[in-house]
Parts: C-alpha cells; sequence; structure tokens
C-alpha cells in the first residue's frame, strides 16, 4: 500500500543512491556531524532542543546509525539480516534453511530476527539490524511501517521481500498470491463435491498472509456460488492447535450442517481434526478438514491432511540466490518478481471417496 506521508524520494531502491551520511543529516539540520554523533551518544553537551531536531530529521530521511563505522576497513560486515514471523513455525524454519544453504561457500552469514508477526518489532529489527550494516536483508511480507520503508529505501542494501506479492515493492520480491492459492484449494474441493465450506482464521488483521487467505477463500466460494462462506475468526495469529480445535467446535455450533472447513495452517488444521476425533466424529466421514502449508505433521497424521505446497524451502534459496545476484553486480535490480509455484496435496482429510491421494 502506498503511503502519502513518506517522503518523495522513497522509491529510491537500493543500489540506486548513496547511503545516507551523517554528514548529509547534519546538513539538513544545520549543525556539525560531529554534533549529529553527540546527539546519537546523548552527550550533554547537546541541547534537548537540538537533539530532538536532529532525531526528527534522523526519523524523516530514514537515517540508521553505521556501528560498523571505523571498525571494518573493508566496509564488509560479512552477514545477511532475514526476518521471519516465527522461529516455531516449521515452514519458515524451511525458508531460513534454504537461505542458508543458498549463502554456502559464499562467505557470508545468516542472521535471524523474529517479528512475531508486529510491524513495530519488524521496524525495530530492522533498525537493529541496518545499524551494523547487513549486505542485504530478507523480509517476509510486503507489510511495513512507513518509517521502515524509509529505512531499507535509503539502505543502499539489497532488500528482498518474501512470501507474498506486495502491491508496491521495496526492491525484489520472491513469493506468490496466498489468496489465490487458496482459490485453488477451494476449486479442487468444489470439484469434488463439497458445497458448504467453513473457514477458520485468526482474529487481526497483523498476519497479513492469514488476511489474503481469507480474502481469496470468501471470493472463491461467492464466485462459484457456494457463498458466503461460513468463517471463524479464532485466536491471535500465529493459530495454535490447539486454537483449531476451539474454533472447530464454534463453527459446527454455528453451522453444523458444514461439509468442509479450510485452515489458515495446517496446524489449525491437525487441532480440529483432533478435536473431532475427540467428539467420536470422523474425519472425513462427518466433516472434511483442509490446512495450508504442508507443514510435516500433515503428512504423518491420522488421517493425513489436505494441504496447500508452497515450497517454503525454495522461498529462502531463491530470495537468497536474487540478493547474491545483486551484490555480485553491484546494483539493486529494480522491482524484480520472482514467482514461486503452489499446489494442492490431496490426502486423506478430503477424501471421501477412497481415490488414492499423496
Amino acid at each position: 500500500m502506498k503511503n502519502e506521508d513518506e517522503p518523495k524520494d522513497k522509491r529510491l531502491k537500493p543500489g540506486e543512491a548513496q547511503k545516507l551520511t551523517m554528514a548529509e543529516v547534519a546538513k539538513y539540520v544545520g549543525v556539525s556531524a560531529m554534533t549529529v554523533s553527540r546527539a546519537f551518544r546523548q552527550d550533554a553537551s547537546v541541547s534537548e532542543e537540538t537533539r530532538k531536531r536532529i532525531m526528527e530529521a534522523v526519523d524523516a530521511l530514514g537515517y540508521v546509525l553505521d556501528l560498523s563505522a571505523g571498525s571494518l576497513s573493508s566496509r564488509r560486515s560479512g552477514f545477511i539480516a532475514a526476518l521471519v514471523p516465527s522461529i516455531n513455525n516449521s515452514n519458515f524454519s524451511d525458508t531460513a534453511r534454504g537461505m542458508t544453504d543458498a549463502l554456502q561457500n559464499t562467505g557470508l552469514q545468516l542472521l535471524l530476527g523474529y517479528t512475531d508477526y508486529s510491524a513495530e518489532k519488524e521496524e525495530e529489527l530492522i533498525e537493529a539490524m541496518l545499524r551494523r550494516r547487513p549486505e542485504g536483508i530478507i523480509l517476509t511480507g510486503g507489510s511495513h511501517t512507513p518509517r521502515a520503508r524509509r529505512m531499507l529505501a535509503k539502505a543502499g542494501i539489497p532488500v528482498v521481500e518474501t512470501w507474498e506479492l506486495p502491491e508496491d515493492p521495496i526492491n525484489q520480491v520472491v513469493g506468490f498470491s496466498n489468496s489465490e492459492a487458496m482459490a485453488l484449494l477451494v476449486r479442487t474441493l468444489a470439484g469434488q463435491g463439497y458445497r458448504k465450506f467453513g473457514y477458520i482464521g485468526g482474529t487481526t488483521a497483523r498476519d497479513t498472509r492469514g488476511s489474503q487467505r481469507r480474502s481469496g477463500f470468501q471470493k472463491t466460494v461467492e464466485e462459484l456460488g457456494l457463498g458466503p462462506g461460513r468463517m471463524i475468526s479464532f485466536g491471535v495469529p500465529p493459530i495454535t492447535m490447539e486454537q483449531g480445535g476451539q474454533a472447530i467446535v464454534s463453527l459446527l455450533e454455528r453451522w453444523p450442517d458444514t461439509e468442509v472447513v479450510l485452515c489458515v495452517s495446517d496446524l489449525s488444521a491437525f487441532g480440529a481434526i483432533m478435536e473431532c476425533t475427540r467428539r467420536g466424529m470422523k474425519v472425513p466421514r462427518d466433516i472434511a478438514i483442509a490446512g495450508f502449508g504442508d507443514y510435516e505433521i500433515s503428512s504423518i497424521c491420522h488421517p493425513r491432511i489436505t494441504t496447500i505446497n508452497v515450497d517454503c524451502y525454495g522461498i529462502g534459496r531463491q530470495a537468497a540466490a536474487r540478493l547474491l545476484d545483486a551484490l555480485h553486480t553491484g546494483e539493486a535490480t529494480g522491482d524484480e518478481i520472482t514467482l514461486t509455484g503452489y499446489k494442492v496435496v490431496l490426502r486423506e482429510s478430503t477424501n471421501r471417496n477412497g481415490a488414492p491421494t499423496a
């Protein structure tokens, strides 16, 4: 989404402009570079009024203090920064593994940050990472605070956004449409004869990918003449297995004739299946359940879970590869979008006709 409050030069891409320097901040404020440096050190010789003006300029310009200045003669930090929403989610673990494998034998190390699905925490981590001058940064998702976007645009390093297709990319993108992936799952199950669809997702919009999946579900069931969908919002993202179990109870209490329930992730789908089993309901005979993400648990539980595979490992590997390409050429490549694949994996949790499953 575009933000009218962002500086007009926000569209500058990493590699298209020189890094913003302390001297430029000083010139903007009308003080010396030494005064700016002292303001960052909380030196008592800088008045509160001057410090306030400097920090307002820092925020407006997107400047980040370079903690490595003077300590690295090569001006290379030797690491790539990557931010993920969750560290206990196997999908993002696989994405990080893909990045690490792509960086092998390059002399670069991966430094991970954990945002907990919070744009504000992501902004803090971006600033902390940029202060140590990573050679590139990989982000999960395309929704960021205006200040985070300013800092990234002024950083002078390649930036890769992953796991979705942002409307206004900062630099490069490696991802897929979560909305279209969920739409494919709805159409596939409708093709198997299901007509009464339910959906389980989170209670907030801070998980943008979850919101996109919900949107894809709702739009598709309505296009197929099967809507409106029966949607339950339960739990703050990421939704746990326990919350998936609680959500399926709420959904079936409200719409007991629901035939198939699509979940925002495999974890919530697993929880829903376990709760149905506990209550004596057979999956998929009494209720069919599908997930999203193709977590390992979806292929080993009983019944195995129908889901969407999005090649988590490949997203990480391709993101790191695009970043390495930019470093090799010495310049960013503009708004280049690398589309990653996704596919429906049909398994027993939605298979009522006994057909072979994956």
